[in-house]
């Protein structure tokens, strides 16, 4: 089955936005549905009916709401960007739980071309941001979008040194959330030679919450991240599993054994990442996955959660209750990877699938980075 088609119309990116800001709709309930509906308005008809079948009603997004949303945006400037869209960043689009929706201010191109992601301490050392500066300058130069966070420390430092050859951030809230107010005149000038990206609505401020699912997108479209200075509970560290998480280069650079603000970076060492001191180091990591010359290989289409030759079982199957049964017996409060409960269930791919995704629009499942899912409170 292919990839869904992106939105053409007005109304066609009402749907698309309507579905996506839908009660208990996540990323992954999104491809679902509409690998299985195969458009956002039958998806938004049949979602009731399916979170009914998982034992609790839902809430769709009004389509007022919808519309509102995209109307501010088109007042920002911002460009909406939808999943298999030819704009979507494209190694974005392979992650397990990709945006269905995003707001880009700035660059239209940068988005597609090779990233790496240069995160660290908020709280950084004089020599971590000339550092930080430094190697953003020389990975820009040679050719790579350079994604950060816009946090203050090292972030600000990694969009300074890769202002020139292009610098995006990925913001915790809105496309126009200033976070934090000190760095209003980074994001000045993200917005007019760089590029901002969000999947949250004009006028959302981040939340502490907020932030570790954005960094499933600073990762994710990059083809590897470079922590530069961090503590042994940083932030950073988050996004440095999720990128291990997704396939991409995990790098470090190392740092004093007795200076908190490497001990971060260190540990990450200490577990596998790559060494590195310099530009040269970051380019001989990336050699045999897209290096300055050569774009790294993509596959053709995103997946949209499919299992090889699944069949999509009729909603009304005898065994759906049972399915969802079975689901529910081996969730707890501690998320656990779906393919330990397949093995466990013993149930077919579509009909497993089928069941997850009643459970999740229901309100009872919840689904966390790495394919990974959990009971809800």
């Amino acid at each position: 089955m292919s990839a869904p088609r992106p939105p053409q119309t007005q109304e066609e990116w009402r749907d698309w936005l309507r579905l996506a800001r839908s009660q208990n709709v996540g990323p992954v309930a999104f491809q679902r549905l509409l690998a299985r509906y195969g458009s956002a308005a039958a998806a938004l008809e049949a979602a009731p009916h399916l979170a009914a079948r998982g034992g609790r009603r839902i809430s769709l997004a009004p389509r007022g709401a919808a519309e509102a949303e995209l109307e501010a945006g088109a007042k920002l400037g911002a460009r909406p960007l939808a999943l298999g869209g030819p704009d979507y960043p494209p190694l974005l689009a392979h992650i397990p739980d990709p945006p269905p929706f995003l707001w880009l201010r700035g660059r239209p191109e940068l988005p597609g071309r090779r990233a790496l992601a240069v995160v660290g301490t908020r709280n950084a050392s004089a020599l971590g941001m000339r550092f930080t500066q430094g190697l953003a300058r020389a990975l820009s130069e040679a050719g790579f979008v350079i994604v950060s966070g816009m946090a203050e420390g090292i972030d600000r430092a990694a969009h300074a040194g890769g202002l020139e050859g292009g610098t995006l951030a990925v913001l915790g809230g809105g496309p126009d959330d200033v976070y934090p107010r000190r760095n209003a005149d980074v994001y000045a000038k993200l917005i007019d030679q760089g590029a901002v990206l969000s999947e949250a609505p004009p006028g959302f401020r981040a939340r502490a919450q907020d932030f570790p699912r954005r960094n499933r997108i600073v990762s994710g479209i990059c083809l590897g991240t470079i922590v530069t200075e961090a503590a042994e509970r940083s932030g950073s560290l988050i996004t440095a599993r999720l990128a291990a998480e997704q396939g991409r280069e995990v790098m470090a650079a190392p740092g004093a054994p007795l200076d908190g603000r490497a001990a971060g970076c260190n540990h990450l060492i200490r577990e596998g990442a790559t060494l590195i001191r310099h530009a040269a180091d970051v380019l001989e990591a990336l050699e045999g996955i897209g290096g300055p010359q050569a774009p790294s290989p993509l596959p053709a289409s995103p997946s949209f959660m499919e299992e090889p030759g699944e069949e999509q079982p009729p909603e009304d199957a005898p065994e759906g209750e049972d399915a969802r049964s079975a689901v529910l017996r081996l969730l707890g409060p501690v998320p656990v990877e779906m393919d330990e409960i397949r093995r466990r269930t013993g149930l077919p791919p579509g009909v497993l699938a089928l069941a997850a995704l009643e459970l999740e629009l229901a309100g009872r499942l919840l689904r966390s980075a790495g394919d990974r899912v959990a009971l809800a409170p």
